[in-house]
């Protein structure tokens, strides 16, 4: 039985849920309350319903496009300026809250921890947002010129009013002279991170390779191949687990030529088509970009996972 004092704990806690709730528009508040509820002793559950989809617009620690393109694929690439173009809100993963581990000087060469937004206001929703974002990235290669390139990470309003992030990456590129990749990775495009990194690893095919291409065609791309290089890919150095790898691999004979994106820079990604094989470790979120690799330029791949006991390549 539950006693007199939690009891009116409870009811407390209850009626603070209503009072949150009452602040939703009626079709919002009915999904919503799904997720709120209080336990109560003796009960098996509180009653929350989990495992379902996300509500794209409210806050929440689950995943969306947005989050498996900038939090998983683009965001750990150290030495590029990563913008969430749209609302401040998505900071959540603009700021970068995994343990993504990376050696260089934040703010001078490296960038994964700052937090880079067009901080969209309700001016820009009914203006568009192109000639702030232009902006943006011109003050940003002014204010870190040791920056290697920037990507366009749009948020779900970016896709509903249309700004045209292509055009303004390729007007960007020549006035800085770097790479600067537009990824449309609106939210509301998947309510699991899975579709964003699907998304990602295409934009670095059609954005960063196609400039390998060319580099490699104009003879520019500086590149001394051995038999033995490999490329580590989906390797985020959650904690450094791909700096062990990379120690381990090295030292049975193999030249890791390139790692991502943990630790990852746009060159070591602008050299990985010139590999002998690429390394999965996160099947999920890279077979794309390796099957491409696989086809376009003959580079096979294979999972890896390298274990205290168990070592596998």
């Amino acid at each position: 039985m539950t006693p007199p004092e939690n009891q009116n704990i409870i009811e407390e806690r209850k009626e603070l849920i209503k009072e949150v709730l009452e602040a939703y528009p009626d079709k919002a508040k009915k999904k919503r309350e799904k997720h709120l509820s209080v336990y109560e002793e003796g009960k098996s559950d509180c009653g929350v319903k989990s495992n379902i989809k996300s509500l794209p617009g409210v806050m929440t620690a689950r995943g969306c496009a947005y989050a498996g393109s900038k939090g998983v694929v683009w965001g750990p690439i150290k030495d590029m300026i990563h913008i969430s173009h749209g609302p401040v809100g998505c900071g959540y993963w603009s700021w970068s809250g995994r343990r993504n581990y990376y050696i260089g000087t934040t703010g001078i060469d490296t960038f994964g921890t700052m937090h880079f937004t067009s901080d969209f206001q309700e001016r820009d929703i009914v203006f568009g947002g192109d000639k702030k974002l232009v902006k943006l990235i011109q003050e940003l290669d002014v204010l870190f010129p040791l920056n290697r390139g920037v990507s366009i990470q749009s948020e779900c309003p970016i896709g509903l009013i249309g700004d045209d992030i292509e055009a303004v990456a390729r007007k960007t590129s020549k006035e800085i002279g770097k790479p600067v990749v537009p990824v449309r990775c609106e939210g509301f495009r998947g309510v699991s991170q899975s579709l964003g990194h699907h998304i990602a690893n295409d934009m670095v095919r059609d954005w960063v390779f196609t400039r390998s291409d060319q580099a490699k065609k104009d003879g520019t791309l500086k590149f001394e191949g051995t038999p033995y290089d490999v490329a580590i890919i989906g390797d985020y150095n959650i904690g450094g687990d791909a700096w062990a790898s990379r120690i381990l691999l090295e030292e049975i004979g193999l030249r890791v030529v390139a790692q991502w994106s943990g630790d990852g820079t746009i060159n070591e990604m602008l050299m990985t088509p010139n590999v002998k094989m690429n390394l999965i470790h996160c099947y999920r979120s890279m077979n794309y970009i390796s099957r491409h690799m696989e086809e376009a330029y003959g580079i096979p791949c294979t999972k890896y996972d390298l274990m205290y006991r168990d070592t596998k390549i």
